[in-house]
């Protein structure tokens, strides 16, 4: 998720939050970090937070409205990601220190870097890293430094900005200023490119996808076919080759 330095820093941390806290993060396509501009982290990060107390007002051991991460392998996977990001200099942001049961709080990470196993695999957690950036450029080398996305969010709303960040990029799908949509509409193709899938499906894409269309070429009795048939360098051979060989 990009957040652009003129982006609407409130509403941006409001539908990435969402994007995040639905299913916990333990969705493929939950923003797995937020490239912010350098001088607006801290506001982000306060904002990212009281958007999920407002989600989640009561504790998370009897909030009804939160997710459990879905055994304890995964959990356990993710609290190592934490401690190796803290080992390794990160800076750790909870609302809530303990994980009851399995229900781990919502977790901000900054100081990340590429040591890091939070930042080497596909997190699918409630934890958001924030990366950094000090132009456009750096958040899009940053991003095409590393795997193509199967979704990348983009939060600002000027049109020449939003239009660099679609030609410079490859991803999966794009969304700008919302979070998931390009899993959640039917009629529209949902899918990776490169590291992140492979083909679409939803709709008419899902369609073609999973059908075979089978070809058939049908000869009709007159054929000039014979023409090309060997001992080929006929001069007619050299004319059809030349108008229709390119």
């Amino acid at each position: 998720a990009i957040v652009a330095q003129d982006a609407d820093l409130k509403e941006s941390a409001r539908r990435i939050a969402f994007g995040k806290t639905m299913n916990a993060g333990q969705t493929c396509v939950a923003p797995d970090y937020a490239l912010v501009h350098r001088s607006q982290q801290d506001e982000f990060i306060k904002a990212y937070f009281e958007v999920i107390q407002q989600f989640y007002p009561d504790s998370i051991a009897d909030n009804p409205d939160y997710t459990a991460i879905v055994n304890e392998r995964q959990f356990a996977r993710l609290q190592h990601y934490l401690m190796d990001a803290q080992q390794k200099g990160a800076q750790l942001i909870q609302i809530e220190a303990e994980a009851e049961g399995r229900r781990m709080p919502h977790a901000v990470v900054t100081d990340v870097n590429d040591d890091m196993q939070l930042m080497q695999n596909e997190i699918f957690g409630p934890i958001l890293p924030i990366v950094c950036y000090e132009h456009i450029n750096d958040a899009i080398e940053y991003i095409n430094a590393r795997e193509r996305p199967l979704a990348l969010y983009y939060f600002g709303y000027n049109k020449a900005e939003q239009q660099k960040v679609l030609n410079e990029t490859h991803s999966g799908g794009v969304c700008l200023n919302e979070t998931l949509m390009t899993a959640g509409m039917e009629d529209m193709p949902f899918g990776g490119v490169g590291a992140s899938g492979m083909g679409h499906y939803h709709g008419h894409e899902g369609f073609k996808t999973f059908s075979h269309a089978k070809s058939v070429f049908v000869r009709p009795k007159f054929s000039l076919m014979k023409l090309i048939y060997p001992p080929y360098g006929t001069w007619i051979q050299q004319l059809i080759y030349r108008l229709f060989i390119r």
